[in-house]
């Protein structure tokens, strides 16, 4: 896909940050599109389905935080990237992002070469991709891409983006071992930047949802799917 082919979503209660933002990244020759807040957000996701969200978490009204567990509710938001913009001062739990469903945080101020580089790799990271469309196994679990959900025992999960993509990765391979260093790069993508817990918080997640025995840490190196 082209720059112009990408829709990017900018969401700040500042309109210096949304215009700074903006015209670095129409500069780029991306489909920039803004809100002011998170209902607008909201209703402007539903409106165009970004690939991309950059979105501010300090805000009135509806905080970042909140705004993102909404816009992933909506069902044509599966593939969209929302990536958090945060303040260095500010009193942010990335922990709190991942979970209610963010990929990233971009930290404010950033420098337009830097912004428009971090931009570019969240746009180009790719998904987990599997020559099988379904793949089973004797532990009762299904991973099914063309309808992008699980089964676990004939229970039917949804779920996010990035646990669907690592829970994917993972089960692909059962008994091997997948370092952290090629969960980020699958996953994440290596010119992206996250946070140490990040691939932890993902675990977790899905060790709720399945059950801890499918997911087995190998400590200093990895994790690997057990059947």
């Amino acid at each position: 896909m082209n720059n112009s082919d990408y829709k990017i979503l900018l969401v700040d209660d500042e309109e210096d940050i949304l215009d700074f933002v903006g015209y670095n990244l129409r500069k780029e020759g991306y489909n920039v599109f803004t809100a002011n807040n998170g209902n607008e957000a909201i209703a402007k996701a539903r409106e165009i389905t970004p690939h991309l969200i950059i979105l501010d978490v300090m805000m009135p009204e509806l905080d970042g935080i909140e705004t993102c567990e909404a816009i992933r509710e909506i069902p044509t938001m599966e593939d969209t990237v929302i990536a958090f913009l945060t303040a260095r001062n500010e009193d942010y739990s990335q922990i709190a992002g991942f979970d209610a469903g963010g990929d990233d945080y971009i930290t404010k101020p950033i420098k337009p070469k830097v912004l428009v580089s971090r931009v570019k790799a969240l746009l180009k990271r790719s998904s987990v991709v599997n020559s099988q469309n379904n793949i089973e196994d004797t532990t009762g679990i299904i991973v099914d891409k063309e309808r992008y959900i699980v089964i676990n025992n004939g229970e039917e999960l949804n779920l996010p983006k990035k646990e669907f993509e690592l829970l994917t990765l993972l089960h692909s391979k059962p008994e091997i071992v997948f370092t952290r260093e090629e969960i980020y790069s699958k996953i994440w993508g290596q010119e992206i930047i996250v946070g140490d817990r990040t691939i932890d918080v993902h675990i977790r997640k899905l060790r709720e949802k399945l059950g801890d025995q499918y997911i087995k840490t190998v400590k200093g190196v990895g994790y690997k799917f057990m059947l």
